[in-house]
């Protein structure tokens, strides 16, 4: 692994790490949360990618980094975002206020489309458990050379009564919390000029990396074309978006992708030679995670740190967080990392 010092995400206040600095963070990280002890599939979740987003969203800091995975492994543990299907969500997409594209854009990130005025349920906890599928859905899509997606927001029609702050908060703190460093850029396509004071609202509720990654976009703005231009090809962008595919969304074929996709989730979440965690296990992981305990400093700056929970396991690398060692903490305009 080089040893080029590289910087460790788009914020440019953030520190600089040499990859062996990286992966000893990472090493850390492992050790305090203890991943052999953890049930097969949160130990597959924490690969090193998957580790050193954590780290990224933290700057860095293996305590800080430790809280954020433990509490991520708990909701993980709880809510079991793997496990929805289609059909326990298909209710809520029927308006297609939330899909996945069927194109990427230039950079092989997988793209999902919103239409919050498509809104079709007034069930916070619904809206959220479909957006969770969206987000494993589209993470299951990314190709092995990446780790982020993008958001396409269209506002056509989007009106007072679709705003909710609620669910705003709520949207923001899954994204930031439980998918770390998982958005590359989201687009916000003809928003109203009442929306931006209404953005200014819940700015407070999105840390600076997240917030720079949201970019305003206007149809009639020649810089704002560049922007799309840039992104997509042209050809297969949604004309509502300015692209030239005059194709729109088809329920029907849309549940089809999505069966299919149900079908391939299991496997990206089954380690082949090793059996499933037992009921134990499972049941035992958030009292194991809640025995965590965090130093005032980052261990990894001070005294090597002790395993509390158990050995170090070895990288795995799943279909569904597949990046190669090489590639940690690397960092460009156009890279999955930014």
């Amino acid at each position: 692994m080089s040893s080029e010092s590289k910087k460790s995400s788009s914020n440019g206040n953030e520190k600089l790490l040499t990859s062996e600095e990286q992966q000893a963070k990472i090493n850390e990280l492992r050790r305090l949360i203890g991943t052999a002890a953890l049930p097969e599939k949160l130990s597959i979740y924490c690969s090193d990618a998957s580790l050193a987003r954590h780290l990224r969203a933290r700057n860095w800091n293996v305590k800080k980094a430790t809280k954020m995975l433990k509490d991520t492994l708990k909701w993980r543990s709880e809510n079991k975002p793997e496990e929805i299907r289609w059909e326990d969500i298909a209710h809520e997409a029927e308006t297609g206020k939330i899909y996945r594209s069927n194109y990427v854009d230039k950079h092989g990130r997988t793209v999902l489309v919103m239409r919050p005025s498509h809104q079709n349920s007034k069930s916070t906890k619904g809206q959220i458990k479909y957006l969770v599928y969206c987000m494993e859905n589209a993470i299951l899509n990314l190709p092995s050379n990446q780790e982020q997606m993008v958001w396409l927001i269209d506002f056509q029609g989007f009106n007072m009564s679709h705003i909710s702050v609620k669910v705003t908060k709520e949207t923001a703190h899954v994204l930031q919390d439980q998918y770390p460093e998982r958005l590359g850029v989201a687009i916000l396509y003809n928003p109203p000029k009442f929306f931006e004071p209404f953005f200014s609202v819940v700015k407070p509720f999105l840390e600076p990396k997240t917030y720079n990654k949201v970019k305003f976009v206007y149809s009639d703005d020649l810089n704002s074309k560049k922007i799309m231009e840039d992104l997509f090809d042209m050809d297969r962008l949604e004309s509502a978006f300015g692209g030239n595919d005059a194709n729109g969304f088809d329920i029907g074929k849309y549940a089809e992708r999505m069966r299919e996709d149900d079908k391939r989730m299991p496997l990206a979440w089954t380690r082949g030679s090793i059996p499933l965690a037992t009921q134990a296990a499972a049941i035992t992981v958030s009292a194991s995670l809640d025995s965590i305990t965090l130093s005032d400093s980052d261990p990894s700056d001070n005294e090597k740190a002790e395993d509390i929970m158990g050995g170090v396991e070895s990288e795995i690398v799943t279909p569904i967080d597949a990046v190669a060692s090489t590639n940690i903490g690397d960092n460009c305009s156009t890279s999955v990392h930014s």
